[in-house]
């Protein structure tokens, strides 16, 4: 099968964007690799008529936000995301009535449909760096409880507002786990996304995005890590690090939505049978307006 999708991609120029925490077969035959903001970056370089994102929907949906004029298809019908789809338009609608004075920094990890309502978006690495040059004090941030606090740790001087959602793979993380593993592993740093609670983010060495997770370990001289988010991250690490070691902080850093890509699913929408991600313009657009703010901002 991996072999028929290159076949396929070379002929029908098409480029196939994978998460970070998909599959190793899936990632060997990806052209790009990266967290979900990254790949989208990359569709926007790459001169393929067409993409496959082997992710979740609101991945596929930024591709198509920055790419509009290209074909987008979502590797599995099926893959949501719960953190991005538990907040609807209505109930930030209402936040912000709640909130008039704030800015709304919407986490990349949100609907096209909630983007349209934002000000700003910003991805787990930028969004220290963007909320602290906004002129603004006041700060609705949406819609990760977790990441948002550790981003209102970071700049004190401002006053944030939450909606209480996240991840519910991260979320599950406990204390007591990590505490273990770094008993379990004394000579491990461990390594911890931001998505995790505010408990588990303060026991790490690092705390970052996925691709900040990856690069640190990379380049970093230990050679024992505690991984603290998705394990396919572990797999991959191992793969392109063999003569370090890594660790799962927990056996239930699991996202079954980005489990459900199968290499038939690929094979699929290599052949033109897989969901097409299409967008109203309107919406598109609206959407687009807070990815553009990120990006002037340095996101």
């Amino acid at each position: 099968m991996q072999e028929e999708i290159l076949r396929l991609k070379k002929q029908r120029n098409i480029a196939v964007l994978a998460h970070s925490y998909q599959r190793r077969e899936i990632v060997e035959i990806a052209d790009f690799t990266g967290d979900s903001y990254a790949l989208a970056q990359k569709a926007k370089t790459s001169e393929a008529s067409a993409f496959v994102m082997c992710g979740v929907r609101f991945m596929a949906e930024t591709v198509k936000i920055l790419n509009p004029q290209k074909r987008v298809y979502l590797s599995n019908g099926g893959a949501g995301c719960p953190m991005a789809e538990q907040l609807e338009k209505a109930q930030l609608v209402a936040l912000k009535a709640e909130h008039p004075n704030a800015v709304t920094a919407a986490y990349v990890n949100t609907t096209a449909e909630l983007k349209t309502l934002s000000d700003v978006c910003v991805t787990s690495s930028s969004a220290v760096r963007i909320l602290r040059a906004l002129p603004e004090r006041e700060i609705l941030f949406v819609p990760d409880i977790n990441l948002g606090r550790y981003v209102a740790s970071q700049i004190p001087e401002k006053q944030f507002y939450f909606y209480r959602g996240g991840c519910p793979v991260h979320a599950r993380v406990t204390r007591e786990e990590a505490l273990e593993a770094k008993r379990n592993h004394p000579n491990a740093l461990l390594l911890v996304h931001p998505e995790c609670p505010p408990e588990v983010a303060e026991l790490a060495d690092y705390a970052g995005s996925t691709s900040g997770i990856t690069d640190f370990a990379k380049k970093s001289g230990g050679k024992e890590f505690i991984i603290g988010t998705e394990n396919a991250v572990v797999e991959h690490l191992q793969y392109e690090c063999p003569g370090k070691r890594f660790y799962p902080l927990s056996k239930g850093l699991i996202c079954a939505d980005m489990k459900l890509t199968t290499l038939s699913d690929v094979l699929s929408c290599c052949r033109g049978e897989g969901e097409e991600v299409v967008l109203d313009e309107p919406t598109r657009l609206a959407a687009k307006r807070c990815i553009d703010k990120m990006i002037e901002m340095g996101g």
